[in-house]
């Protein structure tokens, strides 16, 4: 398994690094650090010194990130020029048979701990690898490995892809699988609703997953579930109890074209109140 890191020399560069070097260490994974610079838009003279410069500059700032992973993780960097971060970072990551992209949250555009920039909605609504997304401050974590992975998982289409990858992550990482069923119970105007009845039938699905998990689990793996109600999702998310080295896996909305990403409201409304890191899953993925 191969993991990238989209890297740039900034805190948010940073929590994508300490995240990438704990994923790699738990899914006994190699880690590559990609920087993704723009072409050169001015002729410069000589030809190609832009280029050149701006390279070797990369090159520097990769060596220092590589030399922030402990020696039990193997490190490989890359530098590339494209148009768009986004597409090159796809382009990467594909090249190499990478299994996801690291990316870190902090940027433009406040989301909880989750500050998403530019280029990471984009690849939040284009990728076609699962994408983890680390909040502000993973680097001062501390964290070395997985604890746990949590899977949000519904029965909309997808759900079986998206349990397949939280039942691989879970065997190769060698942790245990949370599943989770998140009931909003918000009144809804003029109508009417039987939240009993939709909470027994969350129950119902979710031990039908566990069922299905361990089928696909070695037998040492624990897979638990819960249904957590409440007044909205955020709410409901609160009442989850979050540990040090806890993911959060969730699907893509069912908006995106097959192999692609596209983050959906009930996923965004997480990352909003969420602090640990998020895996996107695109439709398709296997």
């Amino acid at each position: 398994m191969r993991l990238l890191v989209a890297y740039l020399a900034t805190p948010g560069g940073a929590d994508a690094l300490a995240l990438g070097a704990r994923l790699a260490r738990s899914f006994g994974a190699e880690l590559d650090i990609a920087m993704v610079l723009p072409p050169d838009r001015v002729a410069p003279a000589p030809p190609g010194d832009f280029e050149a410069v701006l390279s070797d500059r990369a090159s520097r700032w990769l060596a220092d990130a590589a030399a922030q992973v402990d020696d039990d993780v193997t490190v490989t960097t890359h530098v590339a020029f494209a148009e768009s971060s986004g597409a090159g970072i796809i382009e990467i990551a594909e090249r190499i048979g990478a299994s996801a992209i690291v990316v870190g949250g902090g940027g433009g555009g406040l989301i909880g701990t989750h500050s998403l920039g530019t280029v990471v909605n984009g690849l939040l609504h284009s990728s076609p690898l699962p994408l983890v997304v680390a909040p502000r401050g993973a680097y001062r974590a501390g964290i070395s490995r997985i604890r746990e992975i949590t899977c949000a998982i519904g029965d909309r289409p997808g759900a079986d892809e998206l349990l397949d990858t939280a039942t691989r992550f879970c065997a190769a990482a060698k942790v245990g699988l949370r599943l989770i069923s998140l009931v909003a119970v918000e009144p809804v105007s003029g109508a009417v609703r039987d939240d009993e009845s939709s909470l027994e039938a969350a129950r119902a699905h979710a031990r039908s997953l566990v069922d299905d998990a361990r089928s696909r689990l070695p037998a040492e793996v624990p897979v638990s579930a819960e249904v957590v109600e409440g007044r909205h999702i955020e709410d409901a998310v609160h009442k989850l109890d979050w540990h040090d080295g806890d993911l959060i896996m969730v699907g893509s909305s069912r908006l995106a074209q097959p192999r692609r990403l596209f983050l959906g409201s009930t996923a965004a409304k997480m990352m909003r109140v969420l602090q640990v890191p998020m895996i996107v899953v695109p439709r398709g993925e296997r």
